[in-house]
């Protein structure tokens, strides 16, 4: 037994893995191998998995290899790009891992407006190579954000109210399949596959290359304005009015965090990203005028600013839990129950993210991708950090009994890449809503054998 690895009842012998490593252009990492550990190191510090094998794919031709290997020898595998989800679905334990980070590759045609780009690139990278041409797309707030699960998920972020989800600006796919078929999908080849995978996650394939439509965009105002924690009532009604008639080049997010110096704050962040500065500087002045805040750090500031802004509170190696689920409204009893659980909070490093959600995403209609979450006007996000092992027990409670707290006043939606890894077949389905049979059917005709399972499933 000393040459073989054991994934389930299925020893792999060592000339087996000799011969994987020999067809493949990048690398093959085993538990004894160099860089395994760094490798299996993902955002979420609560995720310590071990799989069989690694597999540091360099292009489509590796990872065509890597599914019918992990086909053949019926293999639990996890997709890893940018290794940022919360739930940990990058790595698994025993199986085998398809590690797309190293897939770099970004190409943009400014007279097109359009970029290509491979699944192990993030935000960060994307959007600079974007920017040097004044180019952009709905991306994440986190800028170590990787763009394909992201994308995949349906896609949030600051542009969102002027340029729609991610997902929207999606143009075609390159994809491998289950079977290791390699496969383009767009409106006019595979349109039912292109359909499934704007916002139906990894279910369906692992995607190679993404093209997307850009937009122009020049220097945005962005920034935030901070107040008092026992402000946050009066905070949440002004930003519920604030929010009503914003125009689409506006989204604003209220938060909750604790200062450096251990300081419970409460706050308001912003991206305008219309043509006239001068007319933001006028739409947002009355956010500015509200308090007055403690602290006021709204400006203009070039995209790539705004896109890193929250980096340094998302660190990476950090534990963290998420909660969320959309909101119907901001009603004042939902504003009272929120200010009544935010004092008791149990990590200094925790944030409660209330998202405002309008614009372009909200107006395509809910059917026209997979992704679904068009109607609700706000999004509502516990994202628990800590990092000590031991506390994780009291965190996940604390985060829970807020989502608890909350539910009331929830809509029936949830953003599928917000979900975390416990929460079960219910949860999917409402994030898909009444999509989910026509999602389900896709997968039977793609993934009849639930091969990508190690994901949000959309069970076949």
């Amino acid at each position: 037994m000393a040459n073989q690895t054991i994934i389930s009842q299925h020893p792999i012998p060592t000339k087996t893995w000799g011969k994987l490593k020999n067809a493949l252009t990048g690398e093959l990492l085993l538990p004894d191998s160099k860089g395994y550990d760094e490798s299996r190191i993902i955002w979420n510090g609560m995720i310590d998995r071990k799989p069989a094998c690694i597999i540091q794919c360099a292009d489509v031709d590796d990872v065509v290899a890597a599914v019918n290997f992990g086909r053949k020898h019926e293999m639990l595998v996890a997709v890893k790009g940018g290794g940022h989800n919360a739930a940990g679905f990058a790595i698994c334990d025993e199986g085998m891992v398809i590690d797309l980070s190293k897939m770099k590759g970004i190409e943009v045609d400014p007279t097109t407006q359009t970029a290509i780009a491979q699944p192990g690139v993030l935000w960060g990278e994307f959007d600079a190579a974007t920017q040097e041409h004044g180019l952009a797309v709905t991306g994440g707030a986190v800028s170590t954000t990787g763009i394909a699960g992201l994308t995949l998920g349906g896609g949030v972020g600051w542009l969102m109210g002027k340029f729609g989800a991610t997902c929207d600006n999606l143009l075609s796919a390159q994809l491998v399949t289950a079977d290791g078929e390699v496969l383009q999908a767009n409106p006019e080849e595979n349109p039912d596959l292109f359909w499934a995978i704007c916002g139906g996650g990894g279910n369906f394939g692992i995607v190679t290359c993404f093209k997307f439509q850009l937009h122009k965009l020049g220097p945005i105002i962005g920034g935030m304005v901070l107040h008092p924690m026992d402000k946050i009532e009066e905070m949440l009604k002004f930003f519920r009015s604030f929010t009503e008639n914003a125009p689409d080049e506006l989204t604003t997010y209220a938060f909750t965090m604790t200062s450096p110096d251990g300081m419970p704050m409460a706050g308001m962040a912003l991206c305008y990203c219309g043509h006239d500065l001068e007319e933001g500087e006028k739409i947002i002045a009355p956010l500015r005028a509200f308090g007055p805040p403690l602290a006021d750090m709204i400006c203009p500031m070039p995209y790539l600013q705004q896109q890193s802004m929250l980096d340094a509170t998302v660190p990476h190696g950090q534990f963290s839990y998420w909660k969320a689920n959309q909101l119907d409204s901001l009603s004042d009893e939902a504003i009272s129950t929120f200010k009544k659980q935010i004092p008791s909070v149990t990590s200094p490093r925790t944030m409660v993210l209330i998202e405002h959600h309008h614009g372009a995403i909200n107006k395509v209609s809910p059917d026209a991708t997979a992704f679904r979450q068009r109607k609700s006007p706000y999004d509502f996000i516990i994202i628990s950090l800590w990092n000590q092992p031991d506390e994780s027990d009291k965190h996940i409670k604390w985060t829970r009994n807020f989502f608890a707290a909350m539910k009331p006043f929830f809509s029936s939606g949830v953003y599928v890449n917000a979900l975390h890894n416990d929460e079960g077949n219910d949860r999917v389905r409402a994030a898909y809503g009444d999509n989910y049979e026509k999602l389900r059917h896709i997968k039977q005709k793609y993934d009849p054998d639930n091969f990508f399972r190690w994901n949000n499933n959309i069970v076949p």
